[in-house]
Formats: structure tokens, sequence, C-alpha cells
């Protein structure tokens, strides 16, 4: 059975690059194939690389329909947040917890750099519960930000929302705008 060919692309090489230096900065030996394709994919955006080989081959299956959004779910997340658009409570279901992340995932400027110091002004601008340690955690833990091994660079990983993640992100980001 032969393998899978599979694409890689970055959107910032810069970033891509920089990401990639710190990771075998750290290191005493070079790494293996494994944890050089691990590094690759966490360099990119992904949690590892079978996160990545999985998107990459279901990709093409999954573009082929439409994808459906839950809508019920949507607005179950939306209660978390205030007519200002800020989150106002940390959801119990993980789920949730997510979809949560992207609405503060979208206040972050993308392809720049910034101190935990900045990356929990943005945090705190869209929340009004007082914890930004678990939300800046939380962002980490899930592949939407990328920090150095001694936690002092931080920056917003380019992806794409899910379709709940897209709806709730436009409902928080409209809010806020609202007089």
């Amino acid at each position: 059975m032969s393998r899978p060919h599979i694409p890689f692309a970055v959107a910032d090489v810069s970033a891509f690059a920089k990401s990639l230096r710190s990771q075998l900065a750290g290191r005493e030996s070079l790494p293996s194939h494994v944890e050089l394709l691990n590094m690759l994919a966490k360099a990119g955006g992904h949690r590892n690389f079978q996160h990545f080989r999985a998107g990459a081959i279901a990709g093409p299956m999954m573009r082929e329909t439409e994808p459906r959004l839950d809508s019920a779910e949507v607005e179950q997340v939306l209660r978390h947040f205030d007519a200002q658009g800020r989150m106002m409570r940390w959801p119990g279901k993980t789920n949730h917890q997510l979809l949560c992340l992207w609405a503060i995932w979208a206040r972050i400027p993308s392809g720049e750099r910034f101190s935990e110091a900045e990356i929990n002004a943005f945090i705190n601008a869209g929340h009004s519960f007082g914890d930004h340690a678990i939300l800046r955690r939380g962002m980490v833990d899930e592949g939407l930000l990328a920090r150095t091994p001694d936690g002092r660079v931080y920056r917003r990983i380019e992806q794409v929302p899910p379709p709940e993640g897209q709806a709730v992100i436009r409902e928080v980001l409209r809010r806020g705008t609202r007089e």
C-alpha cells in the first residue's frame, strides 16, 4: 500500500520559521523523523503530525459536502456573552469552551508577536469574569495561540474556525460594535 502524498503549505513562512527555530533551539540532539514531522506540523499551526495528516486526508472528503451549522449550539454558546460581546462566564461543556475561545481568538491581531502582558490585554478585553489565565491556556492547548517555551512571546495561529465558531465570532463582534 502506498502512502498518500500530503501537500504542506503555511500562510506565514516567517512565523513558521521562527516557530520551528524555537522548537529546535530547545533540543540538545537532532530530532527523529517522527519528532521532526511533529515540529513541522506544530509550526504550521496543527496540534501534531497526526492532526495535520487527518485534516489533509479528510479535507477533500469534507469539502464535497457543505458543512452544517448547529445553530442550537451557537445559541447556547452565545448565552455566555453579554450585550457588549464580552464573555461573562466559562462554560462547563468542552465544546462550548472551544467556541468561546474562538471569539476571544478573533480579537487578537494576526501576524504579530505579543508579550504575555499584551496577549492578556486582548483576552481581558473579551471577558468580564476575571480569569485570563484559563482563556490563554485554553487557546494554547487548542492550538489557537503559540507561545515560546519560556512563555514570553505569543502569536495567533491562523486557521479557519468551524462553522459554529464563525457564527459565534460574527455575533460577538456584532455585539461589540453596537452602541
